[in-house]
């Protein structure tokens, strides 16, 4: 078990490290850098400018050089400095991560459980208008665009009838008790997490009706209703725990794609998230924030991988190693 976990923590290593090269010769084979971003919002500068700014960053240097450099930096925990920020991306990144943490985490439960409940009460009667329900919720969820979504329910839920914060993580100004400042930070990620939830919900609830309709129609479902268990014990205690099963795999192969549209649900409601600093590091050109963010991304990609695995480990005996 150890030695498994140990081979799969050695090979996210490699893959991150992949991801890093990756996306380091990609960014520099694209047109532009930094300095020429700060030379455009100033106005223009000359060559001369340009080539001593390049060289205070050490952007002057060979493209391998700067490659080695930063992965030398990352090894020692170290993800660099902002061009443009004047500030260490790590502390950038812990300044914005709170809020796609709360967006992405809340976001990624209440789906998964509304999810898996929908499912399971759909499976119960799959020709009942539920059933048909969470199939209609399911298209919707995969052909609706996550920008496109947020937009309408900030127009419905925040314009015309104004129940909840347009924009924003904090009202101005906050309240005087903390229990207050955690109520109006939940009030303010209402609407955002519902945006980003409602999507993956549809996802979640067909396939815990595809599995839960596959595990109720197998021999020890049958069985255990000969034996005279109650329905709710058949469903919750025998069915659920091996139908979850296809669910729990893919919120571990999704978590990525979450924090990808949370990325862009922070860009809708205007959250102090990692969605900003890295739209704005784009325009910018500041690649090391970039870098920093892609690596996050990979990482926790690679984290949720391995707790799946655990968690299919405890969840199925019969898994003896993770593989």
């Amino acid at each position: 078990m150890k030695q498994a976990i140990f081979q799969r923590i050695f090979l996210g290593i490699v893959m991150i490290t992949a991801v890093i090269i990756l996306n380091f010769f990609l960014l520099h084979a694209a047109p532009g850098d930094v300095v020429d971003a700060m030379l455009a919002e100033g106005g223009g500068g000359d060559p001369e400018l340009a080539a001593r700014l390049r060289a205070s960053y050490g952007l002057d240097e060979a493209t391998h050089i700067q490659l080695i450099k930063y992965l030398g930096q990352v090894f020692r925990g170290d993800l660099g400095y902002s061009f443009y920020y004047d500030q260490s991306v790590t502390e950038l990144l812990l300044g914005h991560l709170p809020t796609t943490l709360m967006l992405t985490i809340s976001a990624l439960i209440l789906a998964v459980v509304f999810g898996t409940l929908f499912g399971v009460y759909a499976a119960l009667k799959p020709k009942g208008i539920f059933s048909n329900f969470v199939t209609v919720l399911s298209l919707f969820g995969y052909a609706t665009p996550v920008f496109w979504l947020g937009m309408i329910i900030l127009l419905v839920f925040a314009l015309y009838l104004p129940l909840f914060p347009a924009f924003g993580i904090r009202s101005l100004p906050e309240p005087e008790h903390a229990v207050g400042r955690i109520l109006d930070i939940i009030h303010h990620l209402v609407l955002p997490t519902f945006t980003l939830a409602i999507l993956y919900l549809a996802s979640y609830s067909r396939i815990s009706r595809a599995s839960m309709l596959d595990v109720l129609g197998s021999d020890y479902i049958r069985t255990a209703r000969a034996k005279g268990l109650s329905e709710t014990k058949v469903i919750f205690k025998h069915a659920l725990k091996n139908a979850a099963m296809p669910v729990v795999t893919l919120a571990g192969l999704q978590l990525a794609q979450v924090f990808s549209g949370a990325i862009l649900v922070e860009t809708v409601f205007s959250l102090p998230g990692v969605g900003p600093l890295l739209y704005e590091s784009i325009v910018r050109r500041d690649f090391p924030v970039i870098l920093g963010v892609l690596f996050g991304a990979a990482s926790t990609t690679i984290i949720a991988n391995i707790i799946t695995d655990l968690i299919y480990k405890y969840m199925d005996p019969r898994i003896q190693s993770i593989t």
